[in-house]
């Protein structure tokens, strides 16, 4: 929480020339990022707000823009025990789902009717997802079959994590992986499974996933390949400030990278993923100590990261779902430029006790960003205007 104190004059020096350098264009180092995200007072909290919001206005302009998309979550059986997750299930247990293609064809069949143009689809990570013994002919099937249905739809689909499952499980490398999903359809990577990049934290909360190393690789070998990804952050757990600020650092030199070596495709946008306890495991549930995220916390996170990394990553969005969308509105004017999606559906947030919902409307969105008066348009996944 913000102390009810006054700044002194070397308080106010000192963040406003950091403010300052942003707002020539400059960079910010990972040392005065962690400044500014460690401030209290709630007159420099504005500031650095105010800042945010300009730079948001500088580097993307004054519309903010939604997706019209459906989120399939095509099953919860997992190998992995996460200890944020409240959605994973084993094989044969109470709740544990696996859809059919027929289910997924249908729920995109719904999400076209409804004029959607983007399917998310994610899921656990299922060893017996499999045709003929192969993980990547059982993807590689089910994403031929969306796209030879609906050739119409951006399929955003499976993270890093998903594909050194399949690269696992099939012996193949992370390369041929992503060739052969960008092939059958597979438009873009969704960034998810970056939780925290510090393998110390990853130890703690996700101990059976990839570490950092091996999630930039993946990332960034889709953008050799062609292939376009988003970034995440799940945030306000157990990682310190300084564990959050190197997160950014490493956002930043994956899309540095990207350019110096001009690969085809970046990363599209950035999004903070509040850490929601209500329904997660007891040990970290407890650990953190409150099952919701604190708002004012994430606000101060979003702010930094438009004022560290938008030079490099210009579209940044909040999570409707985690926040509710009274809060990714107020987000709207800490830096983001993005309501995200209407969804249609969600349920590994959601089944982590987050109180956003799982489906907007068109509707919902566009009232959400007039009541700021922002003007709003539609996108597609790589942000070019409808």
């Amino acid at each position: 929480m913000s102390e009810i104190t006054t700044p002194t004059a070397s308080d106010i020096n000192i963040v406003d020339r950091i403010l300052d350098l942003a707002l020539q264009g400059d960079d910010i180092s990972t040392t005065d990022a962690l400044l500014l995200l460690t401030q209290t007072h709630v007159d420099i909290i504005d500031r650095i707000r105010f800042t945010a919001d300009r730079l948001r206005q500088i580097q993307v302009g004054d519309t903010v823009t939604y997706v019209i998309n459906r989120n399939i979550n095509f099953t919860n059986i997992c190998e992995q025990h996460c200890s944020f997750c409240a959605f994973r299930r084993d094989e044969g247990t109470e709740g544990a789902f696996w859809l059919s293609t027929e289910q997924i064809l249908a729920k995109a069949a719904d999400a076209v009717a409804l004029s959607a143009t983007e399917i998310c689809m994610q899921g656990g990570l299922h060893p017996g997802a499999k045709i003929n013994g192969r993980s990547l002919t059982y993807y590689v099937e089910l994403v031929t079959a969306i796209k030879t249905t609906f050739p119409q739809l951006h399929l955003h689909a499976f993270s890093p994590q998903e594909v050194e499952f399949i690269a696992r499980q099939d012996g193949v490398s992370y390369a041929d992986t992503i060739v052969a999903l960008q092939k059958a359809g597979v438009g873009s990577m969704p960034g998810t499974a970056a939780e925290v990049l510090d393998d110390t934290v990853r130890r703690v909360i996700c101990p059976e996933k990839i570490d950092s190393a091996t999630w930039i690789e993946i990332v960034t070998t889709a953008h050799r390949l062609g292939m376009p990804t988003t970034s995440t952050m799940l945030a306000g757990h157990i990682e310190t400030p300084s564990q959050q600020i190197a997160h950014l650092e490493q956002l930043k030199q994956i899309q540095q990278h990207a350019i110096k070596y001009n690969y085809p495709t970046r990363i599209t946008e950035f999004i903070i993923l509040p850490f929601v306890g209500e329904s997660a495991p007891t040990p970290l549930r407890s650990r953190v100590g409150r099952d919701q995220p604190i708002l004012a916390d994430n606000l101060l996170l979003t702010a930094i990261a438009r004022i560290f990394l938008g030079n490099y990553i210009p579209n940044h969005q909040p999570s409707w779902v985690k926040l509710g969308l009274e809060g990714a509105k107020t987000a709207l004017t800490w830096g983001c430029n993005d309501l995200g999606g209407t969804l249609m559906e969600e349920h590994i947030t959601t089944m982590a006790g987050a109180k956003g919902g799982t489906c907007l409307s068109v509707e919902d969105l566009q009232g959400a960003i007039r009541a700021i008066d922002r003007q709003d348009r539609q996108r597609s996944t790589l942000y070019e205007l409808i």
